[in-house]
C-alpha cells in the first residue's frame, strides 16, 4: 500500500523553533526559500531560513530536514553559519508568495494567495509546493467575504509574474505573536517594495513599536514612504525620545511639516526632548514615566504599573510629583520602587513610603554619569529634574544601552554578525571544533 506523506501548510510553521537531534535548539523558522520551474511544475523548496543566535539568518538546505510538522522541526548533519543571502532566481515563501493575487487557471478569476501547502516527496528529502490556499476577489470588502479554495500548484497562474500593490494581510498574520524587535527583522530582511507594503498593513501602533527596533536607515526609508499624515499619527504612536531622535535623522523642512502635523502636545514633547544633547539624560529620556500626586495610594500606584504598554523599565518605579501630572510635573518629591508597593498595604500613600534620599539627574548630565548612577543605584530607570524641581522625564536603562552599544548594533543584530566559535561550519549536537 501507497504511503501517504501529509501536508503541511507553512502558516503553521511560522517561527517554529528549530531543533538539532540532541534535541537543543538551534533557532527559529523565519521563512522557506523556493525555487520556481518553468511551466506548471510545483517550486522545489531549496531549504529554510533560521534565525539563531544573535539574531543572525542561516541557511538550511532542505536535505538537512528530517522531520517538519505544525509546532518544531528537526535538522541535522553540518550546517554552514554564514548569514543568509538571497540569490536571485530564490523566492522567499512567506516574503513573497503570500498575499499574492494570482489567477485560476480555469476561470480565470483573480483570487489572493492565504496559504501555501508543502510536501516531502515519498522516498527522498526533496520538497516540494503541493497546494495554495486562496480567496477569490480583488481585495477590500471582498477578500474578505469571498469564497475560499485550496487549489493545486497547477490551477493557478501568476507567482512568476512581477506585483504590483501586493498586500501583507497573510504574511502578517503568519508573524502576528512576534515581537516588535523579531518583527523588525522580517521587515529588514523583506526588499524595499515589499518592506513598504507591509509597514502600510500594520497599524500605527504596531509600526510605531516596530520602528522603534529597526535600523536608522530603514526607519527613514519606511516613514518616508508613508503618507504625511499618517506618519504624524505613528510619529505620535512612538515613545517621545525615540520619535526625536527618527526626526532629527530628517532634513529640516521635513522635521518641520510632520512636527505641525502632530497634535500640539504631542509635539511639544519631541521638541523639548530635541533641545537637549544627545548624549546627556534630558537627550536620552522619555517624557512619559508615571507620575502620582502625594495623595494616590499603592492600590492606584499599582494599577498604574499594569498598564499592558509600559516597558519594564518604566513600570518599575513610579514618581511622586506636585501638580501637574504631566511633564514637567510640580515639584519632584520622591520616588516609589516596584518592589515596595508590593510589600505595603493597598490604602498606603505613596508620598509616605517615597524614596527622598535618592539624588535626581539633571538634564545636562553626560551619559557616562547616566551609566554610572544606574549602575551604582541597581536602578532600571532614573528621574530627570530641572532647576525648578519639576520632573522632566525619566531615563530607562535599555534607552542607556542604545548609545552605548556600537551604532550599528540593529544591523549588527539584524543582519547576523558570528557567534563566537560559530564561524564557518557547525555539527548540530556537537561543538562547533567537531570535539
Amino acid at each position: 500500500m501507497a504511503v501517504v506523506t501529509p501536508r503541511v501548510f507553512v502558516s503553521h510553521l511560522a517561527g517554529s523553533p528549530v531543533f538539532d537531534p540532541n534535541g537543543d535548539q538551534v533557532g527559529r523558522l523565519r521563512d522557506l526559500v523556493a525555487l520556481l520551474r518553468v511551466g506548471a511544475r510545483p517550486p522545489r523548496l531549496l531549504g529554510l531560513v533560521v534565525e539563531v543566535i544573535n539574531r543572525r539568518r542561516i541557511f538550511v538546505p532542505m536535505t538537512r530536514v528530517t522531520g517538519v510538522e505544525s509546532g518544531q522541526i528537526v535538522i541535522t548533519g553540518v550546517i554552514n553559519m554564514r548569514r543568509f543571502e538571497q540569490r536571485p532566481t530564490e523566492t522567499l515563501v512567506f516574503g513573497e508568495l503570500l498575499d499574492r493575487r494570482v489567477r485560476l487557471v480555469e476561470t480565470g478569476e483573480e483570487v489572493a494567495v492565504l496559504d501555501i501547502g508543502i510536501i516531502q516527496l515519498p522516498a527522498r528529502r526533496d520538497w516540494e509546493i503541493e497546494k495554495v490556499f486562496v480567496r477569490k476577489g480583488k481585495g477590500g470588502a471582498l477578500r474578505r467575504k469571498g469564497e475560499t479554495l485550496t487549489v493545486d500548484w497547477s490551477a493557478v497562474t501568476g507567482f512568476s509574474l512581477e506585483e504590483h500593490g501586493q498586500g501583507a494581510e497573510s504574511l502578517l498574520a503568519t508573524f502576528e505573536q512576534l515581537r516588535p524587535a523579531d518583527l523588525a527583522g522580517v521587515l529588514h530582511h523583506l526588499s524595499p517594495k515589499r518592506r513598504s507594503e507591509v509597514a502600510a498593513a500594520l497599524d500605527d501602533d504596531r509600526l510605531a513599536d516596530v520602528l522603534e527596533e529597526l535600523p536608522e536607515d530603514d526607519q527613514i526609508e519606511i516613514l518616508g514612504k508613508l503618507k504625511e499624515e499618517r506618519a504624524a499619527d505613528v510619529l505620535e504612536a512612538m515613545d517621545p525620545d525615540d520619535a526625536a531622535d527618527l526626526l532629527s535623522e530628517l532634513p529640516e523642512e521635513e522635521k518641520e511639516r510632520l512636527l505641525a502635523l502632530m497634535r500640539p502636545e504631542e509635539a511639544a514633547d519631541v521638541r523639548r526632548l530635541m533641545s537637549y544633547e544627545e548624549h546627556t539624560a534630558g537627550g536620552l529620556m522619555t517624557t512619559d514615566p508615571i507620575v502620582l500626586r502625594p495623595a494616590a495610594t499603592v492600590a492606584e500606584a499599582l494599577a498604574r504599573v499594569r498598564d499592558p504598554d509600559l516597558s519594564p523599565a518604566l513600570a518599575a518605579q513610579v514618581y511622586v510629583c506636585r501638580p501637574p501630572d504631566e511633564t514637567p510635573t510640580g515639584k519632584y518629591l520622591g520616588v516609589v520602587h516596584f518592589q515596595r508597593l508590593l510589600r505595603d498595604p493597598p490604602f498606603t500613600l505613596v508620598s509616605s513610603i517615597a524614596d527622598t534620599d535618592l539624588p535626581p539627574l539633571r538634564p545636562e548630565t553626560p551619559l557616562p554619569e547616566v551609566t554610572s548612577y544606574l549602575a551604582a543605584y541597581n536602578m532600571v530607570a532614573a528621574p530627570v529634574v530641572d532647576e525648578s524641581g519639576a520632573l522632566l522625564g525619566a531615563v530607562t536603562v535599555d534607552d542607556v544601552l542604545d548609545h552605548l552599544l556600537p551604532e550599528d548594533w540593529r544591523e549588527q543584530g539584524l543582519h547576523g554578525s558570528a557567534p563566537a566559535g560559530l564561524t564557518g561550519t557547525a555539527r548540530l549536537g556537537k561543538p562547533a571544533d567537531g570535539t
